[in-house]
């Protein structure tokens, strides 16, 4: 379509603009930027297509690992050996491998030290002095390319990595190498809040991670993903399959990710009994008791406890003499059944607190399986230790001393990152907010589900404006490395989980972003998804351009600010309706929800889209009316992280009052000396339109005074007071028509 402005109109309009922009120069807001189309930098490739999905020549590496290890109780040490088989899919032929040393964190002299600050940090190990980090005794390459070899590669420990140079590379599209590390460490007291021994009356106990040499990803966006462990930043990891041996003190008992393979050895039969009725029960069933455990005797030797999970990114265990155990059921979809396991000390017992654990367990796994995606792993296991929660394949590590709300929401939130990131293998290290804050969302809905809400902690986003929107934030989009630890928690967690309940709630309504997001897991299933694949996901499922949402929220610190500037009625009368202006004052464009208040008590909603901010720094819309206006309130249920909630609201103090006008009054036809046009003016519905030569007719808004507008084209209109001409000024010069 062509629009046929003529000169004279145009030149009005041009000259009108920088009035117009003079009068708005209080708000922020650029429509141009918001709106960029140079959002989407990567074009589509063979790996990743342009709709968010895998492309059709997608790869990734493999690893799997099968490992032994035994526990030195009174050293607190790891002696264990990792055989990896490291299959390279990718097109490139590897000289060398990159492995993650995450134990080093705890050397004296790690990188991850050295940045933690005086006055402490959840980070390293709270200051214990220890021999901490990986004791390597051999790293030998078995085979390689389908060959039987045995080769000590020349290696190099770089911090919390480690590159191992390949006799021949390893080929690609296919090529295998496997390769035995022997290795040894001591496990911190405390370590990052993610692994750490506790004592308590009964014995130790273990919560054992990062406790194997790991692959680096290989990725077809960076290749080696080689970024230093510092602590906050968590992981990236490869999926494959993991066997483990693990030998303890014959009187610990040992839980861990995947499945045991041989209870018989390491449970009396009393014990299987009760574990086979676990698995048929919806309700907890009692494994060890606090009985037994008080009851608990030395060792007497060691028992080894062997366990498989496949199609896993990570392996974690716990061990303890101190361990109650119980257990339930869990149905999920298609029929299949997981088991809901719980590992706790006596000072954690009672329903008021771990007691209730298998039941919080159960419930989170099967809902977010029904809602999202079902559940993968044969057990989930709750494990109490010294964190303050830390989540694995299968298992977690939550705080013995939680109780009540809070051990249901770190029990939810832990085992929520069995989707985020353990079925969905974002880069966790780069993305925190790709797994933290999508599993706050998630466990925000599944906190109102749970037992009829006992725990639902419902917020509205409004109160927490002044925290989201901080200017002290780094974007959402910062490394968690990269911003002050302060930060992590609001934007790794909070403010992209407030991001997702706002596209949810107020952007594109609960079914189409539940279809879109439940594509996006299951696409990306076992798989690494980037940042903009998930964006592009988004947009092409729910058929919602979002590129404004995500520049703005999880790329810029843009703030929110919507603001009501005034309310008139049409040509002064309230019977004829009213047109409310409205105008948005930060960086952010949002949807506008306005509830109106009439002086009757009765009340309408108008919900106003995000296309409105696409050109418009404000904007006009009228309400087809007959009653006296009282009140309009912008997002009145504070669904919004609004910075300045006072200019939401508009009263009928501030109306200003407006003399009703007779349109027929106005109406006529009319010529300029000036411009070789015609303006006719007539009554269309109760409006002024006004018609230009070649020109379709425009509604005229009343102002007061005689003078109208049409904001679309930035043009004012002043009637002479007889009403027999009006003016349009033009940079100073003052357009005058007269009445034929």
């Amino acid at each position: 379509m062509k629009l046929n402005f003529s000169k004279p109109f145009l030149a009005i309009a041009i000259a009108f603009s920088s009035v117009a922009f003079a009068q708005e120069t209080a708000s922020k807001y650029d429509y141009t930027e918001a709106f960029s189309n140079n959002f989407y930098q990567n074009n589509a490739t063979e790996t990743r297509s342009a709709s968010g999905q895998p492309g059709h020549n997608y790869w990734q590496n493999r690893a799997d690992y099968k490992l032994v290890a035994s526990l030195n109780d009174a050293k607190k040490e790891i002696t264990a050996s990792a055989e990896i088989t490291y299959k390279n899919n990718s097109f490139d032929d590897l000289g060398f491998l990159w492995l993650q040393m995450d134990q080093n964190l705890f050397k004296k002299d790690s990188r991850g030290n050295a940045v933690i600050p005086t006055g402490g940090s959840r980070n390293g190990a709270k200051g214990q002095e220890f021999d901490g980090g990986y004791t390597i005794s051999s790293i030998e390459i078995l085979s390689q390319n389908g060959k039987a070899t045995k080769v000590s590669p020349k290696y190099t420990v770089v911090d919390t990595r480690m590159q191992v140079d390949l006799p021949q590379d390893l080929k690609s599209k296919g090529g295998e190498i496997v390769l035995k590390i022997n290795y040894s460490f001591v496990s911190p007291d405390y370590g990052s809040d993610r692994m750490g021994v506790e004592p308590t009356k009964n014995g130790k106990i273990f919560t054992i991670a990062q406790w194997f040499p790991r692959m680096c990803v290989y990725d077809d966006v960076m290749g080696w993903n080689t970024l230093p462990y510092l602590g906050a930043g968590e992981f990236y990891l490869e999926y494959g399959n993991v066997t483990a041996e693990i030998t303890v003190p014959s009187n610990q008992y040992v839980v861990a990710s995947g499945e045991l393979l041989n209870p018989k050895d390491v449970y009396s039969s009393s014990e299987i009994s009760k574990w086979d009725a676990a698995k048929n029960s919806d309700k907890t069933v009692i494994i060890r008791s606090a009985e037994d455990a008080n009851a608990t005797k030395s060792a007497s030797g060691t028992k080894t406890w062997k366990f498989k999970i496949e199609n896993t990114r990570d392996f974690a265990w716990a061990s303890s003499a101190a361990f109650m155990l119980d257990a339930a059921r869990i149905n999920l979809p298609d029929g299949k059944k997981s088991l809901a396991i719980s590992a706790y000390p006596v000072e954690s017992m009672g329903d008021a607190a771990w007691g209730r654990s298998t039941e919080y367990t159960k419930y989170s796994i099967e809902n977010m399986s029904k809602r999202w995606y079902p559940y993968t792993y044969p057990n989930a296991t709750n494990v109490a230790g010294n964190e303050g929660g830390m989540e694995y394949p299968g298992i977690v590590f939550c705080n013995l001393n939680s109780k009540g709300a809070e051990l249901w929401g770190v029990t939810d939130h832990e085992f929520g990152h069995n989707w985020f990131p353990m079925i969905v293998g974002s880069n966790e290290r780069k993305y925190a907010w790709m797994d933290e804050g999508f599993n706050t969302f998630i466990n925000s809905v599944s906190g109102e589900d749970f037992n009829k809400g006992e725990y639902a902690d419902r917020q509205t986003l409004g109160p927490s404006a002044p925290m989201l929107m901080s200017d002290r934030l780094e974007p959402v989009s910062t490394a968690p490395d990269n911003l002050k630890e302060a930060n992590l928690g609001i934007l790794a967690y909070y403010k992209p989980a407030a991001g997702l309940q706002m596209l949810r709630e107020t952007v594109l309504g609960k079914d189409r972003f539940d279809k879109a997001f439940k594509t996006y897991i299951s696409r990306w299933a076992f798989k690494h998804p980037q940042p903009e694949d998930f964006y592009r996901t988004m947009e092409n499922v729910a058929g919602e351009e979002l590129s404004w949402f995500w520049n703005g929220w999880f790329i810029k610190n843009w703030k929110v600010d919507q603001a009501v500037d005034a309310v008139k009625y049409v040509n002064g009368d309230y019977k004829k309706g009213a047109v409310i202006s409205i105008s948005n004052m930060e960086q952010m464009p949002m949807p506008v929800d306005v509830q109106i208040k009439y002086a009757d008590g009765t009340m309408d909603n108008k919900t106003l889209p995000v296309e409105i901010w696409k050109r418009n720094k404000s904007w006009n819309f009228e309400i087809n009316s007959t009653k006296e206006i009282a009140s309009v309130i912008l997002d009145p249920n504070g669904n919004l992280p609004d910075v300045n909630r006072k200019n939401n609201k508009w009263t009928s103090d501030k109306l200003v009052k407006i003399d009703p006008i007779k349109i027929s009054d106005y109406t006529g036809k009319f010529s300029s000396a000036a411009l070789p046009i015609k303006i006719e003016m007539k009554e269309d519905g109760g409006k002024l339109m006004a018609q230009a030569t070649g020109q379709s007719a425009f509604p005229l808004e009343y102002l007061g005074a005689n003078k109208f507008s049409f904001e679309q084209a930035g043009i004012e209109i002043q009637f002479n007071a007889d009403k027999k001409g009006f003016s349009i000024l033009q940079s100073g010069t003052d357009f005058k028509f007269t009445k034929d």
